[in-house]
């Protein structure tokens, strides 16, 4: 049986960590038992504690150790160069280090929940390649794939 690996956005992330139930949460639980490869980027981590310490503060310390439980790897941020060449993916520029890091990690799925930027904008998927959706959509793909 293989693994399926999912890159989490910083939505996805958050909404994992923040939420006791939920797909969010039961994707990180599967790479706590292994059943799933989650990565993510430095820039993920960085968007997730800061949104963390402004939306529930105390559970800063939380994160860390989420994403420590649930086995999380961490991507290096993509080159300054890579970006610049990859801006025409998406509308929100601040996204494409997010994109490359998911295309450079060889992904199976790429997780959020901003559907304005990456989920209802089909270009976003035609140009990386990447099959994007929500948590409730990952959690869907990895049953069907695990099957």
């Amino acid at each position: 049986m293989s693994k399926v690996k999912l890159f989490l956005d910083s939505s996805a992330l958050f909404a994992g960590i923040a939420s006791p139930r939920g797909a969010a949460r039961v994707l990180l639980l599967l790479g706590e038992t292994d059943r799933a490869i989650l990565i993510v980027s430095e820039q993920v981590i960085a968007e997730t504690e800061r949104a963390t310490a402004r939306k529930i503060p105390v559970a800063l310390t939380e994160v860390r150790l989420a994403i420590s439980k649930s086995r999380v790897m961490i991507r290096p941020e993509p080159s300054v160069e890579a970006i610049r060449e990859h801006r025409d993916w998406i509308s929100h520029s601040a996204d494409v280090p997010i994109l490359l890091a998911a295309v450079q990690a060889e992904v199976d799925y790429l997780v959020t929940l901003n559907r304005k930027h990456f989920i209802d904008d089909p270009k976003v998927a035609r140009l990386t390649g990447l099959r994007i959706g929500t948590p409730g959509d990952a959690l869907a793909w990895v049953r069907e794939h695990l099957e």
